[in-house]
């Protein structure tokens, strides 16, 4: 297997920000979990209608499920053509890391109700984005 070819640290980044929407999944359903739906527990036969009617940090979990949902693809897309423009692997690395950190920081921000610092981290995740779709670029 060549250098090109190996798992990197910006591949395992990927595999962490697919999962940050389930975790925003848990966060909004946990309260849910273990009661009967007649009295407001997790309804698995119409989960959106049942997750469209929560309220406070649980609602904002939600929407943080979603936004990191839509986050996904340029992420995926980005660190894909990085790798495949060759990329200083250090470089892309770093980035990966700090978009995933910044992703983390976000779903922080977005259930705690901090919108306007939440609005910041996403610009600032955006545009760790757009370094690595630009790292390779010579």
């Amino acid at each position: 297997m060549g250098p090109t070819m190996r798992f990197t640290v910006a591949y395992w980044c990927v595999l962490v920000a697919v999962l940050l929407p389930y975790l925003c999944a848990y966060l909004a359903k946990s309260g849910g979990f273990g009661k009967p739906r007649s009295q407001g527990g997790y309804d698995n036969v119409d989960p959106r209608a049942w997750l469209g009617g929560l309220t406070d940090w649980r609602a904002r979990a939600n929407a943080a499920q979603a936004n990191s949902f839509e986050a996904l693809p340029f992420f995926i897309g980005a660190v894909v053509i990085a790798h495949q423009l060759a990329a200083p692997q250090t470089r892309l690395d770093i980035l990966a890391v700090l978009f995933v950190t910044l992703r983390i920081i976000y779903i922080a921000m977005y259930v705690a109700g901090l919108a306007a610092m939440r609005s910041l981290i996403w610009a600032a995740a955006f545009l760790v984005n757009v370094g690595i779709l630009l790292s390779a670029w010579h």
